[in-house]
């Protein structure tokens, strides 16, 4: 029922990559389209379904992207498909703040229900990750009163103005585009592999180090809220220690501050529970969704208790497009595809194969410094071998041969030294060990 179109799930490859018909259409993106958008791989897309994408010159090539973690429920999965295609001969657009539909509440009514957490919730949809951020951030300082904002060492949470203060790396994030939103402050993050403390009790310190930092730097009074991805994304995977969220959910408790789980990356089966704080009982105030929501229709949401979200005055929060019915049509198929299906599983299986063949990798492998992850979301960390150095051009080499040879893998990191892995949760076993098969050819060649 999730494979989508029904095409061979299999990589083939009938030219090189990028091959004739997508080299002309590259050369008509640089006319087109500004120069400022970056690219994984350079092929245009005529058809993806299952765990592949198929390029316009007949090249299958296996996705370990799913369009950075957005089609969790696959390609064009049946149920997205005929909730879409129903909504759409139904009616594209009201505005819900306009004329409302059912499809929005009923959308809010699955992530009340799905969000960790006993207390009541509420919910509103927007338009992108980003600005479910920037929503959340808004409505914490509605009901807190305060105004600072504690994020963290290797954070991304978007590229609007207060997004992009949010978010740690500059290149190719920030570069160029202040001044940024003020009365957000970075606190070190929990990153066992790069810890110059006690790794054994990285946990435990870290949190000591922010903490007295809120303290005296911000004033735990001033805080209305910490804002933090459960699993860092673009910067890199950073799988903090257990006890970490935890501590810090604790300490916003106790100082009437709000804790928001950015779950944009995180969520939605992909790490093997619905939402990753799920693994530690965390239970956010607020959590952050975006992505994998709407099976590949722009969507965002944020879900959090109903007396916080019900801070904002009537009509601050909202906005033309945000939940809008074609993309809940298709936000109710991947809700119903990852639940029926269960995919949350089948994430938690495919984290097992994968965490398994790149353990092996690092055992081979000297450029290998770390893997990380948990689920359906990890990644390899490179090194220059004898040292923690970050070692981007072993990364660029990898990545090219994977793309060579027919397997599309992401990059991140605040080094740029990380592969990241996001495969579909309806990819094939057969599918997955295979790409996993290249990838290790990508890193022995990039090791020779």
């Amino acid at each position: 029922m999730t494979s989508g179109p029904h095409i061979p799930q299999e990589r083939r490859l009938v030219t090189a990559i990028p091959g004739p018909k997508s080299q002309e259409w590259l050369a008509r993106r640089s006319e087109a389209t500004s120069a400022g958008l970056g690219m994984a791989i350079p092929v245009f897309v005529a058809q993806a379904g299952g765990g592949v994408i198929v390029d316009i010159d007949g090249n299958s090539i296996i996705d370990m992207a799913a369009g950075i973690a957005t089609v969790n429920v696959g390609n064009s999965a049946d149920r997205v498909v005929e909730n879409v295609i129903a909504q759409v001969q139904s009616f594209t657009h009201t505005c819900f703040t306009v004329a409302p539909y059912s499809g929005y509440v009923e959308v809010c009514e699955a992530l009340n229900r799905m969000a960790p957490g006993t207390f009541k919730k509420k919910s509103l949809l927007v338009n992108s990750g980003a600005e479910a951020v920037e929503n959340a951030v808004k409505i914490a300082r509605a009901y807190t009163k305060r105004a600072a904002v504690v994020v963290f060492e290797h954070a991304y949470h978007g590229r609007t103005n207060l997004t992009m203060a949010m978010t740690a790396k500059n290149i190719p994030y920030k570069e160029g585009f202040g001044p940024f939103a003020p009365e957000v402050y970075r606190m070190p993050m929990a990153y066992p592999y790069r810890w110059l403390g006690d790794k054994n009790n990285v946990a435990q310190e870290a949190l000591d180090m922010v903490l007295h930092k809120i303290e005296k730097e911000i004033g735990a009074h001033n805080v209305a809220a910490i804002v933090i991805e459960p699993i860092q994304g673009e910067g890199g995977f950073v799988v903090p220690p257990k006890g970490f969220l935890p501590g810090l959910a604790a300490f916003a408790k106790a100082n009437g501050a709000l804790f928001i789980a950015d779950e944009v990356q995180t969520g939605f089966a992909r790490t093997g529970k619905m939402f990753a704080v799920e693994d530690e009982g965390v239970e956010p105030d607020i959590v952050v969704t975006a992505k994998g929501i709407g099976g590949g229709l722009p969507l965002g949401g944020i879900t959090g208790r109903a007396e916080v979200m019900d801070a904002a005055v009537v009509s601050g929060v909202g906005g033309t497009f945000g939940g809008n019915p074609v993309a809940c049509a298709a936000a109710l198929g991947a809700f119903a595809t990852i639940e029926e299906d269960g995919l949350a599983a089948k994430a938690a299986h495919m984290g097992e194969i994968i965490g398994a063949a790149l353990a092996k990798m690092k055992e081979k492998y000297a450029i290998v410094g770390d893997v990380r992850g948990r689920g359906a979301m990890q990644a390899l960390e490179l090194i220059i071998p004898g040292s923690d150095e970050p070692n981007t051009k072993a990364m660029q080499d990898a990545v090219k041969y994977c793309q060579q040879h027919g397997v599309l893998v992401l990059t991140a990191g605040t080094y740029s030294n990380v592969i990241r892995l996001l495969p579909p949760l309806v990819m094939p076993d057969a599918l997955l060990i295979e790409a996993l098969g290249i990838l290790d050819d990508a890193l022995a060649a990039a090791s020779a």
